[in-house]
């Protein structure tokens, strides 16, 4: 899977690394993230121990950075990449609170997005 870096003026994105756990998992460990999530337990260390895995394994997961004062503000990441109708998957995003109904989550996805664009033109 691809994963590129992608920043605007107030996001960055880059390619999640085991390194990143802690810094990720202080931001996932607030049990309201997950409040009206399927997985509601993911603020739980094991859950998220195993949430945090299958985000590397998939090779399409970014942590996301505030351009601020780069504290780690969330994740999101690539999935289903399927070359001939030139389509992937954007999601597994979540954000700390403190960036909630902002722009951070429309500024995720468009980056995500524009990148996704200019990955279908390099076939």
């Amino acid at each position: 899977m691809w994963s590129p870096v992608l920043e605007n003026e107030i996001v960055r994105l880059v390619p999640l690394t085991s390194g990143d756990f802690e810094q990720l998992y202080a931001v996932a460990s607030d049990p309201l993230i997950w409040e009206q999530h399927a997985n509601s337990d993911r603020y739980k260390l094991d859950v998220f121990r195993k949430f945090f895995q299958e985000a590397l394994e998939s090779s399409g997961a970014l942590i996301a950075i505030d351009r601020k004062d780069d504290p780690v503000i969330g994740s999101s990441r690539f999935h289903c990449y399927d070359l001939e109708p030139s389509e992937i998957v954007i999601g597994w995003t979540f954000l700390a609170r403190t960036h909630w109904g902002g722009v951070y989550n429309r500024e995720m996805k468009r980056l995500m997005s524009s990148a996704d664009r200019s990955m279908s033109g390099r076939r």
